[in-house]
This record gives structure tokens, sequence and C-alpha cells, in this order.
């Protein structure tokens, strides 16, 4: 399934870096802000999800400024979604992980009010890219 059409908002990019996924309980929100959080104007990925059952984190490690803690689980890349995309847009992430599926990478998304992130073990990265490639996304 090819991407629902060849707008520049549906091209992707690959985002440099290593990202991290973590489970925590629902209580350690406020512990997890204090630790990921900078006052700094360096900013990076960071999205907090928050349910009666967990707590789940995912962002951009960087060493130096990202928990030591969080280095062990960092082994993940991005992909982007160029964005920003319209809501009647359907079908997108649905057509962004078949060619995944069919080449046997997992995924872990993250959706905003713009876009979709979507991110797969490191050592599948490749595999991801041609995957997609030869589904004809477009790569930035």
């Amino acid at each position: 399934m090819s991407p629902p059409s060849d707008h520049p908002c549906l091209h992707l990019h690959v985002l440099p870096g290593a990202f991290f996924v973590r489970k925590l309980e629902p209580r350690q929100l406020n512990e997890t802000l204090k630790s990921l959080i900078q006052d700094d104007s360096d900013s990076s990925f960071l999205s907090i999800t928050r349910t009666n059952e967990e707590l789940s984190v995912v962002g951009e490690y960087q060493e130096g400024k990202t928990p030591e803690a969080y280095k062990e689980l960092s082994g993940w890349r991005a992909f982007k979604i160029a964005g920003p995309m319209e809501f009647h847009l359907t079908g997108v992430l649905a057509g962004f992980v078949e060619p995944l599926k069919r080449a046997e990478v997992p995924i872990f998304a993250v959706s905003t009010w713009n876009t979709d992130y979507i991110l797969v073990p490191k050592e599948k990265l490749e595999t991801a890219v041609d995957a997609l490639k030869n589904d004809d996304w477009k790569f930035v």
C-alpha cells in the first residue's frame, strides 16, 4: 500500500540520533518530567503519554543531557512524516506501516497534531528504508 498521495507533507525524514522508548508506572510522571525536561533552549523530541495503566515515554537520547538510565533503552531510530497533515487525510499511518509489516520491522508510533513519528529498532533501519522506498514513499 503506497502513500495516499505524493504530496510533500507525506515525504519522509529519517531523524538523526538514537531514540528511547520506556514504560513506567503512571505515578512516576513528576519524577520522569523532572529528569527529562531541561530548561535550556536545545529542545529535542519528547513524548509522554499517561493512562491509568502506564506511562509511556519516548524521546531522543542526547549524551550528557538525557539521564543515563535511558541510554540502554536508546536502540531506536525515528522516521518523521513531513507534515503538517490535514485531518481529512486517511490511511497515512496504515499505508506507512504496511510495507514495514511485510518486511517484519516492528514499530512504535507517536502521533502529534501535525504529523506522525514512527520508531523502528536501529538494526532494522536499513530494512525499513528499503521497504518504504520499494513502496514509493519519498525521502527528503
